[in-house]
């Protein structure tokens, strides 16, 4: 299984149990992030969210285990920081760190209002990841994510909607693009792409809540245990969680949707 996600926390919020119940399967799960989801905030933000979800990961995994760090390059030449629990090779995390575009899609002061909106639609040439690390190009970001595909040649690739579906609007602009990053780097591919799920964002809070019981308390559980990282979106317990401003109404869906399913327009 492939992850492509705008921030770290959307595959929790609105993918599992999808992951989790990969990971109990015993499946490979290989998760990337387009953006650090700095929010405009700084480094000291990034890696504190980038450790909740490494802790998120070893609660679906049920290991408490260390992550080893390794930093290179793709044949495209992006920048990837990649982590992996030691012992464990079945399961990766990837971090590109490219600036949030903010909800607002103008981007932060903090990282000269720089989006991957801008990127996608031709306005920016390149875009610089956060940490210092050389800027991309539009070409070379969809290039990374064919190059991941090919080389992982995953039986399930999930991921955001992307631009033009029914499902879109009301969805993070950051989403967006990244749905729309993965339909062109991997759709075009006719092995991978029958495996692609699109799942609803935002805009889920509108569809009838679909999970419940077990299954709906292990996904707030994991949901929980990143959150004690991030200090916007903490919550204690279950019920706290769950009274989440629309964080609580995501965590109680999940809408996967096939290519047939965007409702295109």
């Amino acid at each position: 299984m492939l992850t492509v996600w705008a921030h770290p926390d959307d595959d929790i919020i609105f993918a599992n149990p999808m992951i989790s119940d990969a990971l109990a399967a015993g499946e490979c799960v290989r998760t990337v992030f387009v953006t650090a989801g700095d929010a405009g905030k700084g480094m000291g933000y990034v890696k504190a969210r980038e450790l909740g979800i490494l802790r998120a990961y070893n609660a679906m995994r049920k290991n408490d285990g260390l992550w080893d760090a390794q930093e290179f390059d793709l044949s495209s030449g992006l920048h990837v920081r990649r982590l992996s629990p030691q012992g464990d090779a079945r399961v990766s995390v990837l971090f590109l760190r490219l600036p949030d575009g903010n909800i607002t899609d103008g981007g932060f002061s903090a990282t000269g209002y720089a989006t991957l909106s801008k990127l996608w639609d031709g306005q920016s040439a390149t875009l610089a990841p956060i940490d210092g690390g050389s800027a991309v190009s539009r070409d070379q970001l969809v290039a990374s994510i064919a190059e991941l595909g090919a080389a992982l040649t995953p039986a399930q690739i999930l991921t955001h909607i992307p631009r033009g579906s029914a499902f879109a609007p009301g969805d993070h602009p950051d989403h967006s693009v990244v749905g729309s990053l993965v339909r062109e780097a991997i759709g075009a591919n006719a092995t991978l792409a029958p495996g692609i799920r699109y799942f609803v964002g935002y805009p889920s809070q509108n569809l009838p809540r679909n999970l419940d019981d077990a299954t709906l308390d292990a996904k707030v559980d994991t949901y929980r245990i990143y959150t004690q990282q991030d200090d916007v979106i903490r919550c204690a317990d279950r019920s706290a969680c769950l009274k989440t401003r629309k964080f609580g109404e995501w965590l109680q869906r999940s809408y996967p949707k096939t290519e047939a399913e965007l409702q295109l327009g």
